[in-house]
């Protein structure tokens, strides 16, 4: 498999976000291969963006989110569920795609369809938070095929607190592909 370049991800977001899509998450772990298919993402275009955790500044739960490209940045939600985003654009910026959904391909168990889901599937939890996603144990990497898809774009999901920017299409998926969280 072909790791990403980190040329890919010092782009712009939105951009990252479409082309992640149908891209191999790859998490290596105690000489266990797991393996996915990239299926939906959300955009977050950094500090100007209401519903991005970097609209306040950099804290001490957001910091990897600043950079650089191509790292990870692992949050927690509601206590018990990370998250796991792909950090884009040029250091300081503060944006990310955060993955929402995978489809499995080897050695994954359980539900990927949403985010929380997916980390918790691929044993992805705080340890990886900053992790270089160009390391060999925990990566994206291009298909060895690659078949054309068509992509949705729609609201993201659970951010009506961002006026303006809830409504924004930043969330992508592969249409019709029956892992995908939410239609």
């Amino acid at each position: 498999m072909q790791k990403l370049p980190r040329v890919f991800y010092d782009r712009d977001t939105t951009q990252v976000a479409r082309e992640l899509l149908g891209k191999l998450l790859v998490r290596v772990e105690h000489g266990l291969e797991r393996v996915a298919r990239i299926v939906e993402v959300e955009a977050y275009l950094g500090r100007h963006d209401r519903a991005a955790h970097s609209s306040k500044g950099i804290t001490a739960r957001n910091q990897a989110m600043f950079g650089p490209p191509g790292h990870a940045y692992v949050y927690q939600i509601y206590g018990m569920y990370f998250c796991l985003n792909v950090v884009t654009e040029r250091e300081g910026h503060g944006a990310a795609v955060l993955l929402r959904a995978l489809e499995p391909i080897k050695n994954v168990e359980g539900r990927t369809q949403g985010p929380g889901l997916l980390a918790r599937a691929l044993a992805i939890d705080k340890r990886l938070n900053t992790h270089d996603l160009l390391s060999d144990d925990f990566f994206i990497a291009a298909p060895p095929t690659a078949d054309p898809i068509a992509i949705v774009a729609r609201p993201r999901i659970g951010v009506d607190y961002a006026g303006h920017w809830a409504k924004r299409r930043l969330r992508f998926y592969i249409k019709g592909n029956p892992f995908v969280s939410r239609r």
